[in-house]
């Protein structure tokens, strides 16, 4: 029964947020605190409540718990969410990087509070309702509901850029590429479930009875590129980044740590959800080509780090670059690249989200994101630059860090599946300390290159401190020890492995 709780909480604190804004301009930030802190407590519950070990059963995916209501029965569209240890993750995950995007926004925000805050918590509810649902047409609903709530957060409380392009081009260009992705998908849903009422007689939206659908070879495969390219424009993969750059730049703090943290993951979780068991023996003939695009994603994506000078958008393509790992690992096959991909996934959310929050922090004080005005900040500030470079070191894969134990599970499980592609993608991560190193050089270290620049700036606030400790201590634990993520997702990975194997040995000669 909590399930649902954990998609109403944020839209009616979203709600609250909206209409309290007249008796004082904090009201809605303790809300939005509330709200957040109340998701991730009931995502917290639910993980100790354990029972993540299932193994499947005959072919049918197994839930830790479940909630079913009827919703159009004529259709067979149901209100179905359902929550094993991948979705759980998630929905932890979304939790805590809501909480602290409440917080870094704290004093950043200043107009509209209400309606900054009703935004967020629609596009967090919307993110959970996706972990969520597994009736296909549900799944869509909360896919297309996280669009306009973030629409409206790069609209009206975006930077503009620093070559002068506003941010509203941003928001349009973000909303057109997921919208335009999202129709593909949801003409894939309507074929698919079409495909099943000429087979069986049946309407249904049923993610558990379309895993069975039969359908001939041509169908499938047509049928999984849609899903494929709904997905890879959100994760984004290489050829359909162009939105990314620009929101994540553009967005404020708030709004690049959703993107970065939480956005992009809802992609990876969509393939492994729903793209590999739904259509086994197209993805596995499809895995080659999405493999080499994950490779160039990870080199394209580290040389246009390099190149940038505005650090927001440095940031931007070092999400393309670790999600192109992520995208080599879900099509491989192999368990422990999957285990790999859900650490990588965790550890680049809190890292980019630490990123970003820096980057905001800095934005504060030198109301600027342009590298070039930068320089010599390490003797300016108590603790950013030290911090920043925590941040840096862990997104090129440091040991210690929790990025480090996802690219490493990910390059070992995938070299035993395709050991060339393995080898290529290796070099990314000597790419990855290039644009990192890049970055701290030009923004903290040699002189000074502006007038702000030069001055003493003030330090950290207590609250700012709080924000990046915690991400830091969390980072730090997960390269430790990263086991009990391990035990969560294990079931779930190795039921998506089996359905994915089971395909490939049967359609490769």
């Amino acid at each position: 029964m909590l399930l649902p709780w954990l998609i109403l909480i944020p839209f009616i604190g979203g709600f609250l947020c909206w209409q309290t804004e007249r008796f004082g301009v904090k009201v809605p930030r303790w809300i939005a605190l509330i709200t957040m802190g109340l998701t991730l407590a009931l995502g917290l519950q639910l993980w100790l409540q354990g029972g993540y070990s299932l193994t499947q059963s005959a072919g049918i995916p197994q839930w830790q718990s479940e909630f079913v209501l009827p919703w159009i029965p004529r259709f067979g569209i149901s209100i179905h969410l359902a929550l094993d240890g991948l979705s759980l993750l998630m929905v932890v995950l979304t939790g805590l990087l809501g909480v602290l995007a409440v917080l870094c926004s704290w004093r950043e925000i200043e107009k509209y509070q209400g309606f900054f805050h009703l935004n967020l918590m629609w596009i967090l509810g919307g993110v959970i309702g996706v972990f969520l649902a597994i009736d296909m047409f549900l799944f869509f609903f909360f896919w297309e509901m996280m669009l306009v709530p973030m629409y409206f957060l790069i609209a009206l409380w975006g930077h503009k850029a620093s070559d002068g392009k506003t941010r509203i081009t941003a928001a349009t260009k973000f909303f057109i590429y997921t919208q335009a992705s999202g129709l593909v998908m949801l003409i894939a849903i309507l074929a698919l479930v079409f495909v099943h009422y000429n087979a069986t007689g049946v309407w249904t939206f049923n993610y558990e009875e379309l895993l069975n659908t039969p359908m001939s070879h041509g169908v499938e495969y047509l049928l999984m590129l849609g899903f494929f390219i709904a997905f890879a424009v959100k994760m984004p993969v290489v050829p359909l980044h162009g939105w990314l750059p620009d929101a994540h730049s553009q967005a404020p703090t708030a709004g690049s740590v959703d993107l970065a943290g939480i956005l992009l993951k809802t992609a990876a979780y969509g393939l492994l959800r729903f793209s590999l068991p739904l259509f086994p023996n197209a993805s596995a003939e499809f895995a080659p080509i999405a493999m080499w695009l994950g490779v160039i994603g990870i080199f394209y994506g580290a040389w246009m780090a390099f190149t940038q000078y505005d650090i927001k958008r440095l940031i931007a393509y070092t999400s393309v670059s670790h999600m192109g790992f992520v995208l080599i690992a879900i099509y491989t096959g192999s368990q422990l690249a999957y285990q790999g991909a859900v650490i990588q996934m965790i550890a680049h959310g809190l890292s980019a989200a630490g990123l970003f929050i820096l980057c905001g922090q800095l934005y504060e004080r030198l109301h600027t994101r342009d590298m070039r005005m930068m320089g010599g900040l390490w003797g300016k500030m108590k603790w950013l630059p030290a911090l920043s470079m925590f941040f840096a070191v862990a997104t090129l894969g440091m040991p210690g860090t929790g990025n480090f134990v996802g690219e490493f599970m990910i390059l070992f499980g995938s070299y035993q599946v395709v050991p060339m592609i393995t080898v290529i993608s290796t070099f990314g991560l000597v790419f990855a300390s290039v644009y990192s190193l890049a970055m701290l050089h030009r923004a903290y270290f040699g002189k000074a290159k502006s007038q702000i620049a030069s001055q003493e700036l003030p330090g950290m606030s207590l609250r700012e401190l709080f924000i990046i400790l915690l991400l830091v201590v969390l980072l730090v634990l997960l390269g430790f020890y990263p086991q009990p993520i391990l035990d969560t997702s294990h079931s779930a990975m190795s039921n998506i492995q089996q359905w994915f194997v089971n395909s490939v040995t049967t359609t490769r000669p």
